[in-house]
């Protein structure tokens, strides 16, 4: 995660809380041992707007969230009605917009994949089941795990706010805990999926497809675009890996890929000052027409208009 962007979202949170820039994002500590933080959800509400003072859209870091109120969420295309006492996992890797069906409570974290590293023995967040990109980020808790995970968050905040010269080391642990916790309430066959050579090229697919998002800057410009780069880059005939996902997605590589474009056109519209043109370009169209078409058949509307009418909802 940049600075740049760690410095923009908690611009957005300073005026909500009662502590300054500085203390919410003290300098040097990215460096060491990666970023990490936790928040009081009802501390950034606001109720009059029935949404929360900072966007739950995941694009630059990893957050657990525990959501004791029912709110709704968009997840790759999906969307997700959260009942109370959920235990809610977001990757930068995937898209997540989420709006509230009443005023909440809860608890979040956020952190970097780097201030998990010396736990994971070098190996990312995204390998693990909960951070996958063909995942399923949210998992109901019964009381007890509810009650739990609550302990959990406050001696996150407990800690984070003491001295202790190894702090770090037992928020890691922390972490881990809420992350054991989730996995225990995945399907098994989640855990241990099948080692198929369809299930690994399916996953291998969707890794591939991952990978070439977010889009940070407007320099930026997606390589694989159609089901024959996909194709040649694993190795496959195009009509193989077609059959593949068709069988196990129900959908067309073309249809995965348009679907990853436009979720990412949709992100980059609504928090992004980039113009049509800009944005066209790093997705791989010609021109705006062509983006303009695509993006139309896809969402039913233009790209513009889905434009202005978040900008209106907001």
């Amino acid at each position: 995660m940049t600075s740049t962007a760690l410095h923009t979202l908690y611009q957005e949170l300073a005026p909500c809380t009662s502590l300054d820039l500085s203390t919410l994002l003290p300098g040097g500590i990215q460096r060491e041992v990666g970023h990490f933080n936790v928040f009081d959800i009802a501390d950034l509400w606001e109720p009059t707007q029935m949404r929360p003072a900072t966007p739950y859209t995941c694009r630059s870091f990893y957050k657990i969230s525990l959501l004791r109120s029912r709110s709704h969420a968009e997840y790759a295309e999906q969307t997700i009605t959260i009942e109370p006492d959920a235990l809610v996992f977001s990757t930068p890797k995937v898209s997540f917009e989420w709006w509230p069906a009443e005023p909440q409570q809860g608890q979040f974290c956020l952190f970097t994949a780097e201030f998990l590293l010396p736990v994971l023995g070098g190996s990312t967040p995204d390998e693990l089941p909960l951070f996958r990109a063909d995942g399923y980020p949210v998992f109901q808790l019964t009381p007890a795990e509810a009650a739990r995970a609550t302990a959990i968050f406050s001696q996150m905040h407990e800690e984070l706010a003491s001295d202790y010269a190894h702090k770090y080391d037992l928020l890691r642990a922390y972490v881990l805990e809420l992350l054991h916790l989730g996995q225990k309430r995945q399907p098994t066959t989640t855990l241990h999926p099948a080692h198929s050579a369809a299930a690994r090229l399916s996953s291998r697919f969707v890794e591939l497809l991952e990978r070439q998002f977010p889009l940070t800057t407007a320099q930026q410009r997606v390589p694989l675009r159609t089901a024959k780069d996909f194709a040649d880059q694993l190795a496959v005939h195009v009509n193989h890996l077609n059959k593949v996902l068709k069988d196990s997605t129900g959908r067309t590589t073309t249809d995965l890929i348009g679907g990853r474009l436009v979720q990412e056109a949709k992100v980059l519209l609504q928090q992004s000052d980039w113009t049509l043109w800009e944005i066209a370009d790093s997705l791989g169209f010609v021109d705006v027409a062509h983006f303009s078409h695509f993006f139309r058949r896809y969402a039913a509307v233009s790209p513009g208009a889905y434009r202005t009418l978040k900008t209106t909802a907001d």
